[in-house]
């Protein structure tokens, strides 16, 4: 597959390390006003860095615009007359709908929004996509790349903001748990760097449980919560605290304000 990636930021250079650990490309293109933001991949092999998104367009057949919402629009009409009917064109621009990128590029073209996060760069992303008409050709094609890349599932584009702050914004949700539970044994007596290790180990452990026994995740605190135990003392402690309602007004918070950017 020849790739361009457009806009090298956090998420587009997530995305290029993702593709290039997984070899999954046959050219890559970078392409960026700031090219020293992807420096550290001159070397790898059929990987191009270049400022020219003309020229990372015309060699690609797969085409990811990582940009933000507010320069999409410019970029996308700049090289909205290089893009061919057999282009497949990925937009990761959180609020961009696939309406605004017809507008510009043309219904007949093969669009497809991308939500990923930044775990796509070791191949742990959870990627939502959502498709317009003709772009339903290629939604297969872009499972497998993302595929490879995590996990993906297809959804209705009304869903797609939902999705940014559960995946994508919920990586900076899950650290902050992580965080505050290391600073938790540190208080404890561990040092900083066991506390570290002991939290990212458990949150994996907990993850990994859910996956691959397929339980509902109250069926596991079932099984680790004893009468009177520990446990139950501080899971307690921590609803009453409100820990459960700040994080789901956290998510509903970051939806208001994603449906803002939408609105802008």
């Amino acid at each position: 597959m020849k790739i361009a990636i457009i806009g090298t930021g956090n998420l587009g250079s997530s995305i290029a390390k993702g593709l290039i650990k997984n070899k999954s490309f046959t050219s890559l293109y970078l392409s960026d006003k700031n090219t020293s933001a992807v420096i550290a991949f001159k070397d790898e092999p059929y990987v191009t860095i270049t400022s020219n998104n003309s020229e990372a367009v015309e060699k690609s057949d797969i085409v990811l615009f990582a940009l933000q919402p507010r320069h999409i629009e410019n970029v996308l009409s700049g090289v909205a007359p290089l893009i061919r009917a057999d282009h497949v064109v990925l937009s990761v621009a959180a609020g961009f709908e696939i309406s605004r990128i017809e507008s510009i590029i043309g219904s007949d073209k093969n669009i497809i929004r991308v939500m990923p996060n930044t775990a796509i760069s070791i191949g742990k992303s959870m990627t939502c996509l959502s498709a317009n008409d003709k772009g339903q050709e290629q939604i297969e094609l872009a499972k497998d790349i993302f595929n490879q890349l995590g996990t993906t599932m297809v959804i209705p584009e009304e869903q797609i903001q939902a999705a940014t702050v559960i995946c994508a914004s919920g990586i900076a949700f899950w650290m902050r748990l992580v965080r505050a539970t290391t600073q938790g044994a540190i208080q404890l007596g561990f040092e900083a760097h066991e506390a570290h290790d002991l939290a990212v180990q458990t949150c994996f452990g907990s993850a990994s449980l859910l996956i691959e026994s397929g339980r509902h995740p109250e069926q596991e605190i079932d099984r680790v919560t004893t009468p009177s135990g520990c446990t139950i003392e501080g899971l307690n402690a921590m609803e009453h605290q409100g820990l459960s309602s700040a994080l789901i007004q956290g998510i509903v918070s970051s939806f208001e304000k994603i449906n803002q950017i939408k609105k802008s």
